[in-house]
């Protein structure tokens, strides 16, 4: 059964220094009540209220990626904290609108918001690869509806990649290749190859 937890209608959300001293030593005297996701993630929560005192004391942080420094946590005393649970809460702060959408659409209940991160997590991974898996299969009915009517033999520029691709691999001069291609008498083999089919 979850504790409850009564929180001070004193407590008011605010960006001064004692307002928000005040909130991190009301967080840290209720973090380790048992809540429940539904509870925790109210306007009111603890996550909620967490995530958007580490919003705020990120938006202030002097370090251009926006890490609170471990100075900072102790000043506002959410440095005893368990830091996977600052991360989530701030996490769910930072994608609310997300999150409260995918908890209403889905069918089955949530206990943490590391369930919470981890299904949506497998959810945008799902709709990924079938975004890519419906991309690939566009791609290969236009590359089916551009070659009707075309043979499959290589065309000129396919012959001439390829033969720089072997040259690079290989270490050879392109114009070595090139004085042995003339040097081939393409005439003769076409007029041999004529007689025979004739014949």
């Amino acid at each position: 059964m979850a504790k409850s937890v009564t929180v001070s209608k004193t407590t008011q959300e605010g960006t001064s220094l004692d307002t928000l001293v005040a909130e991190g030593k009301a967080l840290y005297s209720i973090w380790k009540q048992t809540n429940s996701l539904k509870d925790s993630t109210k306007a009111k929560g603890f996550d909620t209220r967490l995530g958007k005192l580490l919003q705020q004391l990120k938006a202030q942080s002097t370090v251009d990626s926006g890490q609170i420094s471990r100075q900072t946590l102790a000043t506002y005393h959410v440095d005893k904290i368990d830091r996977r649970r600052r991360s989530e809460a701030l996490w769910f702060v930072e994608n609310e609108v997300d999150c409260r959408e995918f908890v209403k659409n889905s069918k089955k209940g949530f206990t943490s918001l590391t369930a919470l991160q981890a299904a949506m997590r497998k959810a945008s991974k799902e709709a990924e690869a079938d975004t890519t898996e419906v991309e690939a299969e566009e791609d290969t009915a236009k590359a089916e509806v551009s070659n009707v009517g075309q043979s499959n033999k290589p065309s000129k520029d396919d012959i001439v990649k390829s033969i720089v691709k072997a040259c690079q691999y290989s270490g050879i001069d392109l114009l070595d290749i090139a004085e042995a291609l003339m040097q081939i008498d393409t005439v003769s083999e076409a007029e041999e190859a004529e007689t025979k089919v004739a014949a």
